[in-house]
This record gives C-alpha cells, structure tokens and sequence, in this order.
C-alpha cells in the first residue's frame, strides 16, 4: 500500500493589526515569510498570487488595520504572525550598536561601515535584525531611512508605527536636515556649492541596480539635489602616487539611490574607496595603506520629534576607521 499523499501547502490568510497600519506590502511580506529571497517575494506580488482583500496590489501599496492579506504557499518557508519579529534566511544574532539617542518612540544609532541595514540581495541579516534579536521584547522595531552597506553614521529606527509615519513624512516633505561628510578625490571647488542633477535608476547585466546622472528632460530621472562644503583640501602627494583629496561636507535635500556618490563621481570627485562609481586604481593604492572602506559617513541628522515637536539635533564623529589627517 502506498503511503498517503502529503496535504497540499494552502494559502495564508493574514490580518493586518493596528500597529503595521501604513506599512508597505513588500516590507510586510518580509517580515512574514521566512527564508524567502526578496526577488521572489516580488515575483508572486507581480504574478498576483499575493493578494490585499481579494485584489491584487503593488509592492508598495500600503495597507490599512483589518486588512486581509493572502499569501500563496511558498516552499521551503513559514509565514508567521504579521507582529513577530522574524528575520528571513540565516537567524541573525543579536548585536546593540552604539547608541546614540533613545526614548520610547525613536532610536538612533551608529551604524558601522560594511553592515548591511536589512537582509536581501545576497545579505542574510543586517542592523535591523540584529537589533530585533537583541531586544526581543521590543514589539516593534523598524528602519525609518537607509544607509548603503558601504556607509557609516547616524541610522534612525522607529519603536512605534506612528513614530515611523512622523518622521518618514518628515523625510519626504524635505523638512529634515541630514549631512553627511566624504573624502573626495582631487580638490573640490569652492565655488561648486550645489549640484542638481537628476537620477535614474538602471540594471547591470546581472541584475545589480546603479544609478547613473540624467538630464532634466528625462522623464524617469528623479529630481536630485545635494549641497557642498569644502572643509579641508590635502595637496596631492606624487611619492606615494596620491592625489589631491578633499574632506566635504554634503546636505542633502533629497534622498535618492546612491545620490552623494553618483554627484560626486559625475563632478569628477569621486568618494574614496567607493567600489561602484569610485576611481578603481585610487581603490587599490588606499588598500594597500589599510584604507579599506568608502568615505562617506552620515555626520548629522535633524528632525523634529513626533511627540514632543521639539527639534532633535543628532552628530555622530566618524569612528577609528576614518585616518586621523581626515578629520581636520
């Protein structure tokens, strides 16, 4: 006699609660289903098999409390209560960084360079899941901007969704005050204090995303806009096969892919150690004197709080990593 058929996966029927009210489809998927690589979560938004109160949605379509959210069976996963703080692929392990500012609502941290800020695209963990492991009795823990892997600084997380909201429509609104600090090669101009060059986003062959420089006629370019200072110029030094380097600081007043490192580049200054729009040769010689990281760190961020509606005003120095000569 032949064993009998195991059941059929089924679909998953999930309520949205009150505290995930306006968060995205695609950031709600992830943190529900477990061991699944995002370009798939994505293939079953796209192909309609996930669906919002019986209707197919976007990725970043955002759902409202007593939503009924289905997700199709998914192999080799598990999809959990839409409230847990659950990572996908590898568990991460808990790790606190350091803190920066916190209250009830809002925790701001630096972030180190080479740490992702979530999981995805090749990355089984990052800050987020690290934190939610640390702390496993926060009931809601989520990032309310993002730094490249590459980037150090200042990272802000949300403890409750209307903290989240807040400040996210600060971000939006442009009405936050976020600078960062980047060693540049050559000597930036003084009189370059502004670039507004659009954006636009595109694929690499095998799926990596970049971000190349447009004109302002492009309808897909997205209006992108950064301020600079020069705060210290270091002639170059030809012993060493050096160039001039240049320590700015750069506002931004936008906040698009990559932007601080494609205006830079498309200047003809690119960051230091920037392994995706840098001066790859520039790369290898400052490996070779132990400088192994890109040059950008996230110095301050403004903000106004969402409950007291007091400015908070956060500074975060560049760590150990940074050369000293490049603090001047």
């Amino acid at each position: 006699m032949s064993a009998p058929a195991s059941p059929s996966p089924t679909a998953q029927f999930l309520t949205v609660q009150e505290e995930w009210a306006g968060q995205r489809l695609d950031n709600f998927l992830f943190r529900t289903v477990k061991g699944v690589p995002k370009s798939h979560v994505y293939r079953l938004i796209r192909s309609g098999q996930v669906r919002v109160n019986k209707g197919r949605a976007q990725a970043d379509s955002r759902l409202a409390a007593g939503d009924i959210v289905r997700v199709p069976p998914v192999r080799a996963s598990a999809v959990g209560d839409a409230g847990a703080n659950a990572a996908p692929g590898t568990p991460a392990p808990a790790r606190e960084f350091a803190v920066l500012f916190e209250d009830e609502l809002l925790l701001a941290i630096h972030k180190p360079a080479g740490v992702a800020v979530h999981g995805g695209s090749g990355v089984s963990f990052g800050v987020i899941e690290q934190l939610r492991a640390a702390r496993p009795e926060a009931r809601f823990l989520e990032l309310v901007h993002r730094l490249d892997k590459e980037t150090s600084g200042i990272l802000l997380i949300a403890k409750r969704r209307s903290a989240l909201t807040h400040v996210q429509d600060q971000f939006r609104a442009r009405s936050t005050g976020k600078t960062y600090l980047a060693v540049v090669k050559g000597a930036w101009p003084q009189r370059r204090k502004v670039v507004d060059t659009p954006l636009r986003k595109y694929l690499l062959p095998d799926g990596e995303r970049r971000v190349r420089p447009t004109e302002k006629s492009d309808a897909e370019g997205m209006h992108a806009l950064s301020l600079f200072a020069v705060r210290h110029t270091w002639p170059a030094q030809p012993e060493r096969g050096m160039p001039a380097t240049s320590l700015i600081e750069v506002t931004i007043k936008t906040g698009r892919t990559h932007q601080i490192r494609v205006h830079t580049a498309s200047s003809g200054h690119p960051i230091a150690g920037d392994e995706k729009y840098g001066d790859f040769d520039w790369n290898k010689r400052l490996a070779k004197q132990g400088l192994n990281r890109m040059f950008l760190h996230a110095w301050r961020l403004r903000f106004t709080h969402p409950r007291s509606g007091e400015t908070v005003a956060l500074e975060c120095p560049p760590g150990g990593d940074w050369p000293v000569d490049w603090l001047c």
